[in-house]
């Protein structure tokens, strides 16, 4: 064992025996060894889309039960109302600003264009694969699609699954036509032999078996719920070759062979079951295994689902039960996510939280419980918090603004209090612990707020757009 690595564990063995003391709590097991850290992140998937969140038909029963034997977020956010942004902020700990990503990435039938993670990036991967983890993605990077900005140059030691976004799920090609399934940097152009989520929940649990008597990042990154909404059972519904850019038309729509027909609900609700059985699929080996009480897994969602799609398909597709808006909007429904937390023995069962978090909270927390420094240059430092103790203990968060920036729209929540700025309406404030829908707009009322949330956030826009300027990128 390395210097380096009795360090580690050591700082591992005090931070759990000191967790829960202020409290008066008894205090979670010693950790012997560095733990692994399971991240399974669905996407587009709603915030009530879940049994445990509200979901009428209940199709998520492993997840449900993962939530009874651990922590579940009422107020957690994804970073962005689109894929890559959030996906961004969950490998680097920051605001997704900062690197130069604030929507969706093109896809690869744009392959001069470069919009991926810069090269100067340290990803939460590189930091625990230098601590002596093995690190595995499965599933979807959407981080860039050049050879430079592959998973396997941002520390995964391993990578199977989708360069760019979205593709079928019975033959991995996206609406452009092209192959997108990748082993490492090699593109695999045939069809592969399954439904992606399936292939994603395969690799995934051999990485956990080969991978047992050592800490390990696993990060289980889904395609699904994302369109095409395709069933498990469905033959290929995209060609190699032909584009899919049609809305309406099942032939060449992009949405998938189901729309326009009853059953498009019905379909959607089949894909989120998809994703609960994978999740149940993922937890079973770590408790065959015994890695259980060495293992925290977290699920949550890249942003909010679709409640619509360019005005078709109301009530059809995601959930956000009292919250307005959905993906791409910066109302509560595009990034107030699902988020379930669960580490038996380290995590008290049957626990809800109240507490603001993000996606970036991921990183401290993981570096945290790794016995990782954060970096101390201000270019590399999380902007995010470490959960740790407030997961273990419910030790309050600190008090603090996050923000949203999309498309010229701007979003800053305090406390209760949210501002949305754009420079097409004038500005929007609302008080969520009373008006949760984001229904009454009090900014005629509350002028002060609205002064120090504006000044609050045009401070934080300064803030990120500078670190983009020193990471290597211009605005």
């Amino acid at each position: 064992m390395t210097h380096r690595r009795r360090l580690i564990i050591a700082s591992l063995a005090g931070l759990a025996g000191s967790a829960a003391s202020a409290a008066g709590a008894a205090s979670p097991p010693a950790l012997k060894r560095p733990p692994n850290i399971v991240v399974i992140l669905a996407d587009d998937l709603g915030y009530a889309d879940l049994g445990c969140y509200g979901n009428p038909g209940k199709p998520t029963p492993r997840l449900d039960k993962m939530a009874r034997e651990g922590m579940r977020f009422t107020d957690f956010h994804a970073n962005g109302p689109m894929c890559s942004p959030t996906r961004a902020a969950f490998l680097t700990g920051r605001y997704p600003q900062r690197v130069g990503i604030e929507s969706a990435l093109p896809i690869m039938e744009f392959p001069a264009e470069r919009h991926g993670l810069p090269a100067k990036t340290v990803t939460l991967a590189q930091h625990l694969r230098a601590a002596g983890y093995e690190t595995g993605l499965f599933g979807k990077w959407h981080l860039g699609h050049h050879p430079d900005e592959n998973p396997v140059r941002f520390g995964f030691g391993e990578f199977r699954g989708l360069i760019c976004s979205e593709g079928d799920y019975s033959a991995q090609i996206n609406r452009a036509g092209l192959p997108d399934w990748w082993e490492n940097e090699v593109l695999k152009p045939e069809k592969q032999p399954g439904n992606t989520t399936r292939l994603i929940t395969d690799y995934s649990i051999q990485f956990i078996q080969r991978n047992k008597a050592r800490p390990f990042f696993l990060f289980v990154s889904h395609a699904a719920i994302h369109f095409p909404w395709m069933r498990s059972s469905d033959e290929p519904h995209r060609k190699l070759g032909k584009g899919y850019y049609g809305i309406t038309n099942p032939a060449d729509s992009r949405l998938g062979p189901h729309v326009g027909g009853p059953e498009l609900r019905e379909v959607v609700q089949e894909m989120i079951g998809d994703v609960d059985r994978s999740t149940g699929r993922i937890l079973d080996p770590l408790r065959q295994l015994g890695l259980e009480g060495d293992t925290l897994v977290i699920f949550t969602s890249d942003n909010g689902g679709y409640l619509e799609y360019q005005g078709r398909y109301r009530g059809e597709i995601s959930n956000h039960g009292a919250y307005q808006g959905g993906k791409m909007s910066l109302f509560e429904g595009g990034h107030r996510v699902p988020a379930i937390a669960r580490w038996p023995g380290q995590i008290p069962a049957g626990r809800t939280s109240a507490a603001v978090a993000m996606t970036m909270d991921i990183v401290p927390t993981a570096l945290e419980l790794a016995g990782v420094p954060l970096p101390e240059t201000k270019v590399l430092h999380p902007d995010g918090v470490s959960l740790v103790k407030h997961l273990q203990k419910e030790d309050a968060l600190p008090e603090r603004s996050v923000f949203w920036r999309f498309r010229g729209r701007r979003a800053v929540r305090s406390g209760p209090w949210k501002l949305h700025l754009s420079k097409e309406n004038a500005p929007a404030l609302f008080r969520l612990d009373q008006d949760p829908g984001e229904t009454r707009n009090l900014a005629k009322t509350e002028p002060a707020i609205v002064e120090r949330l504006t000044r609050e956030i045009t401070e934080w826009e300064r803030d990120v757009d500078r670190s983009l300027a020193n990471i290597g990128r211009t605005p």
